[in-house]
């Protein structure tokens, strides 16, 4: 444990910018009527450098670097910035086609993702165990995306196509110099994933006027939910290991279906159940293991 190591509140603090992050996306479920997901993308990411300036002007690295701009690894950079706008995408328009609750469940299995992976990218080695957590992972997403049967559709593979989208976004965040600032890295993301959706929504059929001041107050409201949910996120990392906040992201399926029940009257027991749990399995394994694997090597140091 690092000297700063506050578990408890990072917990709190992850939990609560979880709970911002699906008010977001009620938000944009909301929005989806009136306009595309590339429109709502591009509002977002606009309300979503407030956050990424904040955290890199509060950054110690970066002012110990001498608040410099510029990256070495800037090409990896702008690439995952333009995954992120092809996750954005996916997802968003997701929240619109589909029950609140499985988008949302789906997305999960982004941690599966990231163990395969991480195998091309990080050249790492996948024991067993962690193979059998992707493997009961991915029932779990079968049986949620429920591939023939009657109501099955090719939207659900949007939020799985925003999962390894996501994933590839995490992994390759390892291959930046040790001494990039992280907040330096995700405005450079953050910028490019602007542009990406805004130019993907001109040429889309351009920007549709806001309607009214009702919306221009949930499109406010949809970015600040998602900058409030960033700066908590990468407070409550800087003050604890990642794997000690991962086990309770898996807070959000049974949120996100509170949610989809209470605001849009969706109770999807028969799509997401068992697949749900079998996906939480399956990330849980994996997490599980990987801090076996850091304790064992803490122990030979």
């Amino acid at each position: 444990m690092r000297p700063t190591d506050r578990t408890g509140l990072a917990i709190i603090l992850s939990l609560v910018a979880l709970t911002f992050f699906d008010a977001m996306g009620l938000i944009i479920k909301h929005l989806s009527s009136g306009y595309s997901a590339a429109e709502l993308s591009a509002y977002r990411n606009l309300f979503g450098l407030v956050p990424s300036i904040i955290a890199l002007w509060s950054s110690r690295a970066w002012r110990l670097s001498g608040r410099r701009l510029k990256l070495r690894q800037w090409k990896l950079a702008f690439l995952r910035g333009a995954v992120v706008t092809v996750a954005q995408l996916c997802f968003y328009a997701s929240l619109g086609l589909m029950a609140f609750a499985t988008a949302s469940t789906i997305t999960y299995a982004s941690a599966l993702f990231t163990t395969a992976l991480a195998i091309p990218i990080l050249g790492e080695r996948v024991g067993w165990v962690r193979w059998s957590a992707v493997l009961v992972g991915f029932a779990g997403v079968i049986m949620v995306i429920q591939p023939g049967g009657t109501g099955f559709s090719l939207y659900v593979l949007l939020p799985l196509a925003a999962s390894a989208c996501y994933a590839f976004v995490g992994v390759t965040a390892r291959l930046f110099d040790d001494d990039a600032p992280s907040p330096l890295v995700n405005l450079y993301s953050s910028v490019i994933s602007l542009i990406g959706a805004a130019l993907i929504a001109y040429f889309w059929g351009g920007f549709t006027p806001i309607a009214s001041v009702n919306d221009m107050g949930w499109i406010m409201l949809m970015g600040v939910f998602g900058g409030i949910a960033v700066l908590f996120m990468v407070v409550s990392y800087r003050m604890t290991e990642q794997s000690n906040l991962a086990p309770f992201s898996y807070f959000g399926i049974p949120l996100a279906f509170a949610l989809g029940w209470l605001f849009f009257d969706e109770a999807p027991w028969s799509t997401l159940f068992p697949g749900a749990l079998l996906i939480a399995t399956g990330g849980l394994l994996i997490v599980w293991r990987e801090r076996s694997r850091s304790k064992t090597v803490a122990k030979l140091h």
